[in-house]
């Protein structure tokens, strides 16, 4: 039998003295992680009662399938838990308590398949939508006898165990006291679907720290010109690479009337917010040819003939066509260079002035939330025993590509094993 950090999974755990005592479980946050922490506990035999603030559950779980629904990505263990930054250590726990595998497992334990496409992302068959896979998961919720208790926002606490709650709907507030509980209210982006950090205010209360939240996975604005905005408006820049102080990602971005987007410029969110605050505005440098050596590229920029003009040799000769010109002369210097050795060097290291990132509301993520110093190992709230943090509430981040969701379900098994072990040796007669 495996065990992680002590813990052991929760299907090897019955809970029938807690169950038979009349006590529940709360959960307070229908996404990802709510859920599968929810799961879990009730395979475990614990009753649970799941208290969510919207008319349904797993409203940002669907808002998120929208772009393209990647559950979680095939990458191996120790690079995937470096995506987590300076988090790793944590995560490469979390991850080897529900890996990547244990996810495609569990979906398709809910009768859905999942595939990896050619970037790594895992990614549900095509027949199947987002909606599906909720419902599905619902369905086994209710097979488990998890009582699902929609229209029911958190206020804060009440006494050493209590939780205050609001229906939506009549207003009536009452107050329970669970056995436990589990907190997976999110982070503080696409507030529409519930995910608002209002929670923190109720934390604060009892004096448990939390990191100001910042936008993560969001775009970096730019101050284009008028012109430049005019002109150009949304264009796809491909097949390019995307460097912010060591960190260099490559992909497809997105130019816009108000800056940059795309997966690179995501990726590198943590560098430039990291810029930003030593500098204003912040510099990334731009590739535009990053598979041609500087030696091959300027080989190339050679071979102009006396009369052609650049624009017109960039694009037959590299494929660089507009709106390439006009962003050089944007975005470099005065007089676009014309030697190869130059020219070749600005199409490889063409700098952009990042003036921010975009707010919090566009942002796909956020950093910020619970600080680490505030939980223990099961993530239970040191100044709050018997309260365990799940999901997008603690202080981390990660790319798109799976990562995202991943770290969200990872982070909902493990507390329940912390409910769990800690309910077996503080409350077990």
């Amino acid at each position: 039998m495996r065990t992680f950090s002590g813990l052991l999974p929760a299907y090897l755990c019955p809970m029938q003295s807690a169950a038979d005592s009349g006590g529940v479980v709360a959960v307070v946050g229908g996404g990802p992680a709510g859920l599968l922490a929810a799961q879990r506990l009730a395979e475990a035999g614990l009753r649970v009662v799941l208290y969510e603030a919207q008319a349904t559950v797993g409203r940002k779980f669907l808002v998120a399938g929208h772009g393209g629904f990647n559950l979680t990505n095939a990458e191996e263990l120790p690079s995937f838990s470096a995506r987590y930054a300076a988090h790793q250590p944590r995560f490469r726990d979390f991850l080897g308590h529900f890996s990547p595998t244990d996810l495609r497992q569990w979906t398709a334990s809910l009768g859905i398949a999942t595939y990896v496409g050619t970037s790594g992302r895992v990614f549900p068959m095509a027949e199947y939508k987002p909606a599906q896979l909720l419902r599905a998961w619902v369905a086994r919720l209710g097979q488990l006898g998890v009582d699902i208790r929609t229209r029911h926002r958190w206020l804060g606490f009440a006494g050493t165990t209590g939780l205050r709650l609001r229906h939506e709907t009549t207003g009536e507030e009452t107050t329970v006291h669970p056995l436990a509980t589990v907190l997976a209210l999110g982070g503080a982006s696409w507030s529409k679907t519930g995910s608002d950090g209002r929670w923190t205010i109720a934390l604060a209360n009892i004096g448990v720290q939390c990191t100001p939240f910042q936008p993560s996975n969001c775009g970096a604005e730019v101050a284009w010109s008028s012109f430049f905005q005019e002109k150009v408006k949304r264009t796809p820049l491909k097949n390019i690479a995307l460097t912010c102080g060591t960190v260099t990602v490559r992909g497809e971005v997105m130019l816009t009337e108000y800056g940059l987007e795309g997966t690179p410029v995501y990726a590198l969110t943590p560098a430039i917010r990291e810029a930003l605050g030593h500098q204003v505005p912040a510099t990334v440098l731009l590739n535009l040819k990053p598979d041609l050596t500087p030696e091959a590229l300027r080989q190339r920029l050679s071979q102009r003939r006396s009369g052609t003009s650049w624009a017109s040799f960039l694009q037959n000769t590299l494929r660089l066509g507009p709106p390439i010109p006009t962003l050089l002369r944007e975005a470099g210097p005065p007089v676009v260079p014309t030697t190869p050795e130059e020219l070749g060097h600005l199409l490889t290291h063409l700098p952009i002035s990042i003036t921010g990132l975009r707010p919090l509301e566009e942002a796909i993520s956020t950093a910020g939330g619970v600080a680490w110093e505030e939980l223990n190992s099961y993530l239970m709230l040191v100044r709050r025993p018997g309260t365990f943090v799940a999901g997008e509430m603690l202080d981390w981040e990660a790319p798109t590509g799976g990562y995202l969701l991943q770290g969200c379900f990872s982070t909902g098994a493990w507390v329940a094993n912390g409910v769990i072990h800690w309910l077996q040796g503080s409350r077990q007669p």
